[in-house]
């Protein structure tokens, strides 16, 4: 890997004195799950065709989410932006060519047919200070409301329903109140044995 592409953003990327004034960020619509694919596949090519002067890093915003599985938490990885794939570059024919000729390209975003508009550097800084928060604080996949409606899946209440009174990320459970014997009752229990309804 080059200087070129910076995969590990910070919130307030420093700038280089090297860095090229005219590098705008521009969208490229990818297909779906191949945005890591894109990113390396468009890496390569600018090293390729010794472009790297006209370009600067390419991001594929992801976040951290957090989900119980077999009783287990694990922590796993969910792009922001599904089908898109963020690239600094110098807009010219050259660089448009390479970009779109991609493998698993489908195009730009925004603009003309083949005059993309660039998106704003306050639009990018957002998108960068989502990617450090997700990082920072990790979100839980699945994300419960007080009174919403559950089914329990799992257990000696599986499928009994009831709202939910009290939601624990840190423990990842859930205190749901269920109707037993035409009482509500408080059933305290983990996120897997649980689902929306």
């Amino acid at each position: 890997m080059s200087d070129a592409v910076d995969h590990n953003l910070s919130p307030a990327p420093a700038p280089t004195s090297s860095a090229n004034p005219d590098l705008r960020w521009y969208i490229v619509h990818a297909y779906s799950g191949m945005e890591k694919a894109v990113e390396r596949n468009i890496t390569e090519r600018i090293h390729r065709a010794g472009m790297q002067d006209k370009f600067g890093r390419i991001l594929v915003p992801t976040e951290e989410v957090v989900e119980m599985k077999n009783g287990q938490r694990k922590t796993t990885e969910r792009r922001l932006f599904p089908g898109y794939v963020f690239v600094e570059m110098v807009m010219d024919d050259d660089t448009w060519h390479l970009v779109k000729h991609t493998s698993k390209v489908t195009g730009f975003v925004g603009g003309a047919k083949n005059r993309p508009a660039p998106i704003s550097e306050d639009e990018v800084q957002k998108i960068v200070n989502q990617i450090q928060e997700g990082t920072d604080k990790p979100r839980h996949k699945v994300e419960f409301m007080v009174g919403e409606l559950v089914r329990v899946k799992e257990g000696p209440f599986a499928d009994f329903n009831g709202s939910v009174e009290e939601v624990n990320y840190e423990k990842s459970r859930v205190r749901v109140s269920v109707m037993i014997f035409g009482r509500s009752t408080p059933v305290e229990l983990e996120f897997g044995q649980v689902e929306k309804t």
